[in-house]
């Protein structure tokens, strides 16, 4: 009903919000695993590039995607609740083992495309900066018109989750998220942060852009 615009009104939108907030707890603390990993598929599954759809807020503002002052320059900036924060280069992101699978994007309008990406599991990431004790849930933020996300830690650790910086063999496009995404095919679209810029470790849970516009915030498939 989110995803339609419609919040249930100044009575139902309390309650709408709170069975939301159980749904995130059922799929964060029951159904979520480790061990339970999406489905890959053969290359061969792979939907035509063009008919892909590609989103963002910037675009749908402006007609353009979304840009960095200098793609050149651009770091991503992790940090908050870490005993060693980093600033990487999307080189030295590129240096760091990497895991590439073909998978199913799910979108919560309802369309699915298969696509092949590439990128460093965020557990990678994780363990080098060291999240303090506090930390449970994790900030991605990006330069689509400052949208962001928020995850938790359990999420953010599960093997098929990576920062992508690869599709369809080939490097990252505009239109794709580039220089950098969040990925994994357990999570719907709207939770997959495009145009990262920085990571932060949080104890406290973040919204999200479309999380505060109604839309459930665990977002898992």
């Amino acid at each position: 009903m989110a995803a339609c615009g419609w919040d249930g009104g100044s009575n139902l939108e309390p309650k709408l919000r709170a069975f939301s907030r159980i749904n995130d707890w059922v799929g964060e603390k029951v159904f979520q695993s480790p061990t339970r990993l999406a489905r890959e598929y053969p290359v061969s599954a792979r939907t035509e590039m063009e008919n892909f759809p590609s989103y963002s807020i910037t675009y749908n503002r402006t007609g353009a995607f979304p840009s960095p002052a200098s793609l050149k320059d651009w770091v991503l900036e992790v940090g908050g609740l870490v005993h060693k924060p980093l600033r990487l280069t999307r080189s030295a992101i590129e240096a760091m083992p990497r895991v590439t699978y073909t998978v199913k994007h799910h979108c919560v309008e309802g369309w699915t495309a298969v696509a092949t990406w590439t990128g460093v599991p965020l557990a990678t990431i994780v363990a080098l900066v060291r999240p303090t004790e506090q930390a449970r849930y994790l900030r991605f933020d990006s330069f689509d018109s400052d949208y962001y996300n928020g995850w938790d830690l359990k999420s953010a650790m599960h093997p098929q989750t990576i920062l992508a910086y690869a599709y369809n063999d080939r490097p990252l496009m505009m239109n794709h998220g580039a220089p950098l995404r969040l990925y994994s095919p357990i999570k719907l679209g709207y939770k997959l942060t495009k145009y990262l810029t920085g990571v932060t470790f949080t104890s406290e849970r973040p919204g999200g852009y479309w999380e505060d516009r109604g839309y459930p915030w665990f977002g898992g498939v």
